[in-house]
């Protein structure tokens, strides 16, 4: 189930950014009164469609193949590689037939209307939403760092107070682009002296390999045990299939695994210290017991007014299975009017657009691996198994920019390769042969058929954690 709500989302925002990305072709083509042929959300391949239907001259449908969509726009060598009408004489309302100028800006139509979209979303979101950030002077006991920032040479309870010499208001911002792509330098307060740290350029490729983990977040207090899992939450429920064998055969008992339960964990116990460690905090607890899967800890707790040892055995997943609140910081929402959240929606649309040009730039200079490259699997994943409009339309609205910088990347059969054509002709005066158009066209696909295999491998190998 969780699958299918991931697909659906999926499905779902790309759908929208697809169809509007073709009325962008669609919209400019017909205004300088060129032929649209075809205005299909997904790919008609082999003449397979889901539905079609026709409205003047132009006919409208859904393919089976949901590798997004495509407007044929009359005179033009594009995906459908129609040979037989270029080989006919040019006719005034082919795309051929009109000046290049007016052929660019409807290349260019899909990548704009991609950009407003996306401006659009982040502006809707910013106005209904807000910003709701921590603040970074409210952390009295400073960060708590996952893998990555561990990586970085970050430790708990270090403050950050700079991030290239400009005071850090929010804590939210170590996670932006601005300091993960820049090889930026943080400057920290640990223990009452003040150190200069330097993000490492690998700093992505371990965002992309532990996902969460490799956040940093506020150190949190550890408050009194809330619960304790209990055998009877983790046995599942029996079946009527399994009550009808049960009537024939003896079913075997159901063994799980409940170390805090087994070991005598309490609602209202106070960890006090694990294996001898002070565990004041959250991650205190977690590093101590995750670092011992299958093995006995001491855990002292404090109940009531007296201190007990337990001696738990830790889970193989190195997991106690129960549940310790934090104390979390008082968090800060921030909240524009309709027209000052128009400017936020803008910087948000350009800093993704932005990022994903210095994100293509450091794979290529190698500095970046080209495993963060997902296919839809990876997306899929991004949007959760639960749906949430604020975090559908972030999502969508980010990949409404990722498309407009990928279909500007100068590759033939995306529109930045048309895009190059269009200005070389503008250049020479003339346009490019058929021919060549028709060989470039292949290329392109046979570019886009490896990219995708790529990022399709990527996400498979990731799910078995290679």
């Amino acid at each position: 189930m969780d699958g299918l709500i991931m697909a659906g989302q999926l499905l779902l925002g790309l759908s929208i950014l697809v169809i509007l990305h073709e009325l962008g072709h669609f919209l400019a083509a017909r205004a300088f009164g060129i032929k649209v042929e075809k205005f299909y959300l997904f790919f008609d391949a082999w003449g397979f469609k889901l539905f079609s239907f026709k409205v003047g001259d132009t006919e409208y449908g859904v393919g089976w193949l949901p590798l997004g969509g495509y407007v044929k726009i009359s005179g033009m060598i594009d995906e459908s590689m129609d040979t037989e009408q270029m080989a006919a004489p040019a006719q005034p309302w082919e795309f051929r037939s009109k000046p290049a100028w007016q052929r660019l800006i409807v290349m260019l139509g899909g990548i704009i209307v991609n950009i407003v979209v996306g401006i659009f979303i982040f502006w809707m979101m910013a106005f209904k939403y807000g910003d709701t950030f921590i603040p970074n002077d409210k952390l009295a006991y400073g960060i708590s760092p996952g893998i990555v920032g561990k990586q970085m040479g970050l430790q708990p309870g270090d403050k950050i107070l700079a991030v290239n010499g400009q005071k850090l208001i929010y804590l939210d911002e170590i996670m932006s682009s601005k300091v993960l792509l820049n090889n930026t330098k943080l400057t920290i307060s640990r223990n009452g002296e003040t150190k200069d740290l330097r993000v490492p350029e690998s700093v992505l490729d371990s965002i992309s390999k532990y996902k969460m983990k490799a956040f940093i977040g506020p150190r949190l207090v550890a408050k009194k045990i809330d619960s304790v899992i209990t055998p009877k939450d983790l046995t599942p429920k029996p079946s009527i299939l399994d009550k009808l064998k049960a009537l024939f055969v003896k079913p075997k008992p159901v063994v799980v695994e409940t170390p805090a339960f087994d070991a005598g964990f309490k609602k209202g116990d106070s960890i006090l210290s694990v294996n001898g460690k002070p565990a004041k905090f959250h991650d205190q607890i977690t590093t101590e017991v995750s670092a011992n899967p299958g093995k006995k800890i001491a855990v002292v707790v404090l109940r009531g007014a007296e201190q007990l040892t337990l001696m738990p055995k830790v889970s193989k997943d190195g997991v106690l299975a129960i549940n310790i609140p934090p104390v979390k910081p008082a968090m800060v929402t921030i909240n524009y009017g309709f027209f000052e959240a128009f400017s936020v929606g803008m910087d948000k649309g350009w800093t993704s657009f932005t990022d994903n040009a210095k994100g293509i730039w450091k794979m290529i200079t190698g500095k970046l691996s080209a495993r963060n490259i997902s296919s839809p699997i990876g997306i899929a994943g991004a949007y959760g198994s639960e749906f949430d409009w604020e975090r559908f339309w972030g999502l969508t609205g980010l990949i409404s920019m990722a498309l407009a910088f990928m279909n500007l990347l100068p590759i033939p059969a995306l529109d930045g390769g048309h895009v190059v054509f269009l200005i070389i002709e503008m250049i020479k005066g003339k346009p490019l042969s058929d021919k060549f158009m028709e060989r470039a066209q292949i290329v392109g696909f046979v570019i886009l058929l490896c990219l995708m295999v790529f990022a399709f491998g990527n996400d498979i190998l990731k799910k078995f954690g290679i």
